[in-house]
């Protein structure tokens, strides 16, 4: 599993406008809405009923939503980068900047999880999220991305 088969270039954005949870779910929403081709309105749903059964705030500053939706056939990813930092409910009870959504078919098992470990392990690691923070570009911010993954897999 890579970053580069989970996410496209599409999908990474730099957001200037959230200002709450629910808002950053909609903005994420709209973004893979635009990059897949997945509804809106049934993805913020789904992120906000899997948010509902427990925050997806890992700490530092990290957050990964994530949920299940009928009519995907393979596992995607969506990356904001927020200019303000927002209350996320944390594990840390840290404002979150940094979330990468993943969304998975219904049925999707072990590609889920692998998934969600990979993004998870990328974002525990300090320099890894420094450099994103640093490059509030989405271009910049999709190359680092992919980059650090295939540098950690080799």
């Amino acid at each position: 599993m890579e970053f580069a088969k989970l996410l496209k270039p599409e999908a990474v954005k730099v957001l200037t406008s959230a200002s709450s949870k629910k808002r950053l779910m909609q903005d994420i929403s709209d973004l893979v809405q635009t990059a897949y081709g997945l509804d809106a309105d049934k993805v913020v749903e789904a992120l906000m009923t899997r948010e509902s059964l427990g925050p997806t705030g890992v700490g530092h500053g990290v957050a990964l939503p994530h949920a299940r939706l009928e009519g995907l056939d393979e596992v995607v990813g969506a990356f904001v980068l927020l200019d303000k930092p927002i209350d996320f409910s944390s594990v840390d009870r840290q404002p979150v900047d940094v979330a990468f959504a993943l969304f998975a078919p219904e049925d999707a098992g072990v590609e889920h999880l692998k998934a969600l470990a990979l993004v998870s392990r990328t974002l525990r690691d300090t320099s890894i999220c420094n450099k994103l923070r640093a490059n509030p570009d989405a271009s910049t911010l999709f190359t680092i991305l992919t980059e650090e993954n295939s540098v950690q897999a080799a």
